[in-house]
């Protein structure tokens, strides 16, 4: 999966499905899984800006940036898949979709937010999309996990503070096992959350059950690296009643009360309302005794092509 210099031909990547006879005649390109970061386009890896540019289907979720799918080109079709509240695509579509049009010998390429191999259900794609004889290529994107504490300027780790970091979701499917708080929050390490805004209050309680102190800090960043970008900090066990929304990620731990980018560390005082405000943010100051800040622009929603209803019409 090695770069291609720029301006350098590109490899012929096609091949001829051996499992599939069928299609012998047809050429088959890989499908390209790809990264979309956090949000800012300016975050976007130089690989996957070139593999939209040359893509001639782009099947995305819903947690791509605005102004990622902008740098997809005219002409190119864009399948939207993404999971939202009262439409929830199933992942056994997403996968017979993505078999199905790189059977047709096009260029796909399947645009995640963040890293594809991140809570992103890229591994179950590839696997299908294998087993099914068409090759793979992953492009990796910058995780939210890391991304979304940067910007609140919150190290994951810093020395003499937090040694390392998990990450974990904080949604799970009925029927599979549930995360044991209690035995992360004995970790002792720095914690990201993903999908954790609808369940907070039982992680709150989980974590403290863990032996983690009510005291300890929380930060709550809502569409990190964007114009809507709100940075939410509270303490854990006013987490379940903090005023969030998805899609945010939660972090849990000391370096949650940290924002390096404006000089507070370890032991250091949070920045007064009377202060001004560094890096585009404001800060709010809420009777509920969290803090908040908030970008001042607003990012427009992308055009999309919604071929889902066409496709299970197939």
């Amino acid at each position: 999966m090695s770069a291609v210099e720029p301006g350098a031909e590109r490899p012929d990547r096609s091949a001829v499905s051996a499992e599939h006879p069928t299609q012998a005649m047809v050429p088959v390109v890989p499908v390209v899984l790809v990264g979309g970061g956090p949000g800012d386009p300016d975050l976007l890896t130089l690989r996957a800006a070139r593999e939209l540019a040359e893509a001639d289907v782009v099947v995305h979720d819903a947690l791509v940036g605005a102004g990622v799918l902008a740098l997809i080109p005219e002409g190119v079709e864009r399948i939207d898949v993404g999971k939202r509240p009262g439409r929830a695509t199933p992942q056994e579509m997403i996968s017979a979709m993505l078999v199905h049009l790189a059977r047709q010998g096009r260029r796909v390429v399947r645009l995640k937010g963040g890293d594809p191999f991140v809570f992103g259900r890229g591994g179950e794609e590839a696997l299908e999309l294998q087993r099914a004889g068409i090759p793979v290529e992953v492009v990796p994107g910058i995780s939210s996990s890391v991304a979304a504490p940067a910007a609140a300027g919150i190290p994951v780790t810093h020395r003499g503070v937090s040694a390392g970091y998990s990450v974990v979701t904080g949604h799970r499917r009925p029927g599979e096992p549930d995360v044991d708080w209690r035995a992360l929050a004995r970790v002792g390490s720095t914690i990201a959350i993903l999908m954790g805004v609808a369940h907070r209050g039982e992680i709150s309680a989980e974590l403290q059950a863990g032996g983690l102190a009510p005291a300890t800090p929380v930060a709550v960043i809502q569409s990190a690296t964007t114009g809507r970008e709100v940075v939410t900090r509270c303490t854990l066990d006013a987490l379940g009643d903090a005023a969030v929304a998805s899609p945010a990620v939660i972090v849990v731990g000391a370096v949650a009360a940290f924002d390096v980018v404006r000089g507070i560390g370890p032991g250091e005082t949070r920045l007064g309302d009377d202060q001004a405000p560094l890096g585009g943010h404001r800060h709010q100051h809420q009777p509920d005794g969290a803090h908040h800040y908030a970008a001042g622009d607003e990012d427009g929603d992308g055009g999309q092509v919604d071929a889902l209803g066409q496709f299970a019409a197939e």
